[in-house]
C-alpha cells in the first residue's frame, strides 16, 4: 500500500464520504504521515489536503465534479486531493475515466493513480498548471 500521500507533517486533511466500508489502514497511514487526525466534511476552516471516498452508488460524474469543486474550495493554496474508489471487480467500482472527467471539469489534473490495499485505488488530483 502507498505510504506517502504527499500531505506532509502537520497537514490538515479533510475526509469526505467516510463510511463503514472505508479502509482504516489507509486512514491510519495518512494520519501517521501528517501526525494529525483527519477532519470531517463539516470542518469549516482551510485545509492542506483532502481525501474523498467515492463509490458508484454515491452518484454520477456530475456529483463527483460538484464535490471536487467544494473540496478544492477548502484548500489552502495548492493542496492535494485524493479520490479513493473501489477497484475494478468490486460492485461499487468507479472507472478511472469518470474520475478524470470530473477532475477536468472541476479544474483539476489527475496526476497519479495507485493501488491502496485490497479494495481501494487512489487518484491524486492537483490544481491545473501544477503536477
Amino acid at each position: 500500500m502507498r505510504t506517502n500521500f504527499a500531505f506532509g507533517a502537520g497537514a490538515v486533511v479533510q475526509e469526505f464520504y467516510f463510511d463503514d466500508d472505508c479502509d482504516q489502514a489507509i486512514r491510519t497511514a495518512i494520519e501517521a504521515e501528517t501526525k494529525e487526525e483527519l477532519v470531517d466534511e463539516d470542518y469549516s476552516d482551510m485545509v492542506d489536503g483532502a481525501i474523498i471516498w467515492w463509490r458508484a452508488e454515491d452518484g454520477e460524474v456530475e456529483d463527483l465534479t460538484d464535490l471536487l469543486v467544494d473540496a478544492a474550495s477548502n484548500l489552502d493554496g495548492s493542496g492535494t486531493l485524493w479520490v479513493l474508489t473501489p477497484k475494478a471487480g468490486d460492485e461499487q467500482h468507479v472507472p478511472p475515466f469518470e474520475v478524470n472527467e470530473a477532475a477536468k471539469v472541476a479544474g483539476l489534473n489527475a496526476t497519479t493513480a495507485t493501488a491502496l490495499g485490497k479494495r481501494w485505488a487512489g487518484t491524486r488530483l492537483t490544481s491545473r498548471g501544477r503536477a
